[in-house]
């Protein structure tokens, strides 16, 4: 195994240590290697939560692309460990680890999706009339824990995950209106499939964003990227793919995917995403044996 290029550049952080304050001149920005990490700002004393950037998320790059002062605070929520860069170190850190800046390219779309999002938001307001201010009200609220999805809510769309009594995965039956079915080992978590292409991942507190099949509340090592995988239905075969920029891996039967290579997946196939374990099963009318040339029995 090749060593990690950027061990050097590894530093400690203490739960509840402040990495950075609003207004600094710093030159270096952040990449999460494990724990979590609260960007905020102080307003009237009170910590108004900005986003929680956990394992591959990146920060503070205004500070190396731009220049300018931090825009925000951060602190760590936990004991955690961080990739710090400074501008001489940030050509090697992007030659040295595509995935980087594949998932910063990501988060800078996302965040430019989400900004645009709010503009508009306010611009409808600002037409009817209506004040805009008590709708970042919201966000003015002491955290003291890391940010995490809601729990599924009464009538919630069956892909965010339902709850149910445990039984054997083989009693299990893929509801009226779904496709296929993936379910959490033990069997106390269903997650139906009811889309020809259903992203798979956890719940983005950043972007307010959530993947048709969310993990959030089965995943408690946040081991799935927030876009992990993805099954699509194409002429008449199920396939899963990995998504650019997953971490801790994506299997089939025990066997690890690469990276854009999508794979055939049939009732009864065991799913791994990180340290989430599922089963695959397909409702009667779907596809229920390997399509010829496979390579899998």
């Amino acid at each position: 195994m090749a060593a990690d290029p950027f061990k050097e550049f590894t530093v400690k952080r203490k739960k509840g240590e402040t990495i950075y304050v609003e207004g600094d001149l710093g030159t270096e920005m952040y990449v999460v290697q494990s724990g979590a990490v609260r960007i905020f700002r102080a307003v009237g004393g009170v910590k108004q939560e900005l986003a929680i950037m956990e394992k591959g998320d990146f920060f503070g790059e205004i500070a190396v692309l731009e220049g300018l002062p931090r825009t925000a605070s951060a602190e760590a929520l936990d004991a955690c460990e961080l990739i710090e860069i400074n501008s001489a170190t940030f050509d090697k850190m992007i030659r040295g680890n595509i995935e980087i800046a594949v998932r910063m390219l990501r988060k800078l779309s996302n965040r430019l999706q989400e900004a645009s999002r709010k503009i508009e938001i306010l611009g409808k307001a600002t037409a009817a009339g209506r004040q805009a201010a008590p709708v970042a009200k919201v966000a003015a609220v002491d955290m003291d824990q890391a940010a995490e999805a809601p729990p599924p809510v009464a009538g919630a769309a069956p892909a965010d995950g339902v709850q149910a009594a445990p039984k054997p995965i083989a009693e299990i039956e893929v509801p009226e209106g779904a496709m296929a079915l993936l379910v959490l080992d033990g069997g106390a978590r269903h997650f139906p499939i009811t889309t020809e292409i259903s992203l798979i991942g956890r719940y983005d507190p950043v972007t307010g964003t959530r993947p048709e099949i969310d993990l959030t509340q089965v995943d408690m090592n946040r081991s799935v990227s927030r876009r992990h995988a993805r099954i699509v239905l194409k002429d008449g075969a199920f396939l899963l793919s990995e998504e650019v920029g997953a971490l801790n891996g994506t299997f089939v039967n025990g066997q690890r995917l690469s990276t854009g290579s999508p794979a055939p997946i049939v009732s009864g196939d065991k799913v791994g995403l990180g340290m989430v374990s599922l089963t695959f099963k397909t409702a009667a009318t779907a596809p229920a044996s390997r399509p010829a040339g496979s390579g899998k029995a």
